[in-house]
């Protein structure tokens, strides 16, 4: 039996739209949004799920958790079919999608999380297990008793994935989960993810814009474009694939009077006049680089600066 708790294959969907041909009519059109997409994400594997606008991001996770049904292909979550058996799957995930809330506005948080207590039908003492982990981790306790609609945008994040996780679901999908947080918001939000990661019980699924997230949480990412996989494996193979190479940054005790020409990598630029240079490993290594420049000055000190993953994906999406 796989131990892959969601599995997808030739995922397709499909959307007609009208576009205007001409003052008066209308005709229609097929807009792919998913287009042959495989995955299999592995149980208590977090995923980063990224793309452009428009890439369909949003609608593989709204497939993946039973809100639209595929044009084509096949879809198992938790061993189920999202669509048919949706009311067993909600038992079964968590879900935080943007801005739409699952907290009640007008009630403080803590009836809110009691509510949800009932509605998923959670034996008392789990669902305070569950949330006392979270009040600690999320440090929930000073609004607690504050009604939704006075929280801040990152205290009211904090409630939403509170409120995913008390059910204890197999799967978590977030979709833009830190989206216009304060610094300290982020930091909480991303310190939780982790700790559930470590934990290794819950799988998550991530897309997000803020590739600093990725960064920090995901050892596995996948991006999509114009509805088709682009790159499955790890933020170092998406480095190697599409060529982002290490800079070397040296400073010298004397600017050297000619710029240095060295084997593999290009002198990029040279700051503060000419005490600090600058290179490109493009095919040279970092301690090839270093080797040849110490046979030509004398080195004050060295650092080596690893490419920008938002780069890298713009260079990707470039293609």
């Amino acid at each position: 039996m796989s131990d892959d708790v969601i599995a997808v294959d030739g995922l397709r969907k499909e959307f007609t739209v009208r576009v205007r041909a001409g003052r008066l009519r209308r005709t229609k059109r097929t807009v792919r949004a998913v287009d042959g997409v495989d995955l299999r994400v592995a149980r208590g594997e977090m995923l980063g799920y990224i793309g452009p606008n428009g890439a369909g991001k949003s609608t593989t996770l709204k497939i993946l958790t039973g809100v639209l049904t595929p044009s084509a292909g096949t879809v198992r979550v938790c061993g189920l079919r999202p669509v048919p058996q949706r009311t067993r799957l909600a038992l079964r995930i968590g879900v935080v999608f943007g801005q739409r809330s699952q907290l009640w506005w007008d009630l403080p948080l803590r009836d809110s999380f009691d509510l949800l207590r009932h509605i998923y039908r959670v034996p008392a003492d789990a669902h305070a297990a569950r949330l006392r982990r979270c009040r600690d981790l999320l440090d929930l306790d000073a609004f607690l008793d504050t009604p939704v609609r006075q929280l801040s945008l990152g205290q009211r994040m904090r409630g939403e994935l509170t409120a995913a996780l008390l059910h204890g679901p197999e799967v978590l999908f977030l979709d833009e989960p830190t989206i216009g947080l304060d610094v300290v918001s982020k930091q909480a939000v991303r310190g939780f993810l982790a700790e559930l990661d470590r934990a290794g019980d819950t799988t998550l699924v991530l897309t997000t814009h803020d590739l600093a997230d990725i960064e920090r949480l995901c050892r596995r990412l996948v991006v999509v474009d114009h509805g088709r996989v682009v790159h499955d494996g790890s933020i170092a193979a998406l480095h190697a694939r599409y060529g982002s190479p290490r800079m070397v940054v040296a400073e010298l005790d004397t600017p050297l009077t000619v710029p240095p020409v060295l084997p593999g990598a290009p002198l990029l630029r040279t700051e503060a006049d000419g005490h600090r240079l600058v290179f490109s490993c493009e095919s040279a290594t970092a301690a090839q680089v270093v080797a040849s420049l110490a046979g030509l000055a004398t080195l004050r000190d060295i650092s080596i600066v690893e490419p920008d993953i938002e780069e890298v994906v713009a260079r990707l999406y470039g293609r």
